[in-house]
């Protein structure tokens, strides 16, 4: 999609209706839900963190900005996901830290990003964490400079390839729920791109979606 063209809906997305639950459920596998539905996370007393799901043009097309995770000991190890991470003391707001982490993991500033809506959050089991996406815009071309430690590659979305319902495919995993379960997963070039980040980027498309469309 032309990114001028995006620019005329942003009013529409920043009234859109959040599908939530509805939305998060399309791309969590049975095993999840199961899970979920049988506890209250908020007595688990989760840890707070918050993403943020930036767009902005490349090529004069509009995009959306991922990350490959580092691989590492933690649950979330090679992982795709939103840059952001946890709120520490210092931040002021959950967006402050969606903002930072942003700046620190792919080097764009907070000045360069606007913050037009917050999103579901999505409730993380393994780690306990519960996070905020935020959806942000940058009016410019960005070139992202990798936080070397957390960082191993960026991956450029093309927002017409979110949109494609071909991209979700159903791929056998082991995941913290089992071995070889069946999950939905946004297919990304060579990456599958499932769990939380899948989710949140599930309400992100259908708020497009319907905001395109109305």
């Amino acid at each position: 999609m032309d990114f001028i063209e995006f620019l005329k809906y942003v009013p529409k997305i920043e009234i859109e209706k959040l599908l939530a639950e509805e939305a998060h459920l399309k791309m969590a596998p049975a095993e999840r839900v199961f899970a979920i539905n049988k506890e209250d996370f908020f007595y688990k007393n989760p840890r707070k963190a918050a993403v943020m799901m930036l767009i902005y043009p490349k090529n004069k097309k509009t995009h959306l900005v991922l990350i490959v995770k580092n691989t590492y000991s933690g649950v979330h190890s090679s992982q795709i996901a939103f840059p952001g991470g946890k709120v520490e003391l210092e931040d002021e707001s959950l967006s402050h830290t969606a903002l930072r982490e942003t700046h620190e993991e792919i080097g764009i500033h907070p000045e360069n990003i606007k913050v037009i809506k917050t999103f579901t959050e999505v409730y993380i089991p393994p780690s306990n964490f519960l996070v905020a996406p935020f959806l942000g815009i940058s009016h410019t071309e960005l070139t992202f400079t990798k936080q070397i430690d957390e960082v191993a590659g960026i991956i450029e979305l093309p927002i017409i390839d979110l949109l494609n319902e071909e991209t979700i495919v159903i791929k056998k995993m082991d995941t913290s729920y089992g071995a070889g379960i069946e999950v939905p997963t946004f297919k990304i070039n060579e990456y599958f791109v499932w769990g939380a980040t899948a989710m949140m980027m599930s309400e992100l498309k259908e708020v497009l979606k319907n905001s395109f469309k109305n």
